[in-house]
């Protein structure tokens, strides 16, 4: 049973219920969230099924490179495990991060990249944990609210019970907040940067099968879970991988990794020369 010394006062919550409607509200919500389990950074994104994403709070506090978050925005987040939750529809509710990653996530080129993982571009490897609330917003996409501790241990279980107790708090005010995220979305164009990007990542190059391997590969899976995905032995998943290579002219995961960023932004040196955030 969760302590009341680890619950927020009642002032806590009608100051969050008082901001909704007003752009003080996401700093109402990481006041109250931080009396529970203090953190760093923080940021709320809505991930519309059919566009870019909207950065709708950005909580990093100078705490990331302005060229990383537009790379993050651009493209790079479809390596996201929040976002892969979000559009494979897990339950909404609160998540680690780990709860989400496929099983080599932690050791993937993603997560270890001060160029595209926002959260961890002033500070290489300083991401102890990432635990985020998935809120379904209205017109068929989610917010993710995510919770960043870059020193110390990880969210303790006290800590994430005592977030979890307030998780209809903050899903119905972020909800409220943002229930015309929608209009914000731009059309769908064909330079927009989604999920299929991975469909057509080196298709002159690559089988289907592949493609879809490179993707498994990509979003941190091991050999042994790709197998187990595609009803294939872990020998098997070595070969398409030494053919894959062969076929890119590559010869390692990181150059497979540096190949399909540098083709999913190829505009990237130009727009994130380093002045500003990225218009949404």
């Amino acid at each position: 049973m969760l302590a009341l010394n680890n619950l927020p006062d009642v002032s806590a919550i009608a100051s969050v219920m008082g901001q909704i409607g007003k752009p003080s509200l996401p700093e109402a919500l990481d006041d109250m969230l931080a009396r529970i389990a203090p953190f760093d950074l923080s940021a709320i994104f809505g991930f519309p099924f059919d566009a870019r994403p909207l950065l709708l709070y950005d909580g990093y506090r100078q705490g990331a490179a302005p060229s990383a978050l537009e790379a993050y925005l651009h493209g790079a987040y479809l390596l996201d495990p929040f976002y892969t939750a979000c559009v494979q529809g897990w339950e909404p509710g609160l998540w680690r991060m780990r709860d989400l990653a496929p099983d080599r996530f932690f050791d993937s080129e993603f997560y270890g990249s001060t160029e595209i993982h926002p959260c961890i571009s002033m500070q290489p490897g300083s991401l102890v944990e990432e635990i985020g609330f998935l809120v379904p917003l209205e017109g068929g996409f989610n917010a993710v609210y995510s919770l960043m501790r870059l020193r110390g241990a990880p969210f303790s279980g006290t800590e994430k019970t005592g977030l979890q107790a307030l998780e209809p708090v903050v899903r119905e005010s972020i909800r409220s907040q943002w229930r015309d995220a929608r209009a914000a979305v731009r059309p769908p164009s064909l330079d927009d940067l989604m999920e299929k990007a991975f469909t057509t990542f080196c298709q002159d190059r690559l089988t289907y099968q592949q493609r879809r391997i490179v993707q498994l590969i990509l979003r941190g899976h091991s050999n042994c879970s790709i197998g187990s995905i595609i009803s294939v032995t872990e020998g098997t998943v070595k070969l398409h991988r030494q053919n894959i290579y062969k076929r890119l002219n590559i010869s390692s995961q990181s150059e497979l990794f540096a190949l399909f960023i540098q083709t999913l932004l190829p505009e990237l040196a130009m727009t994130s020369a380093g002045n500003g955030r990225p218009n949404l």
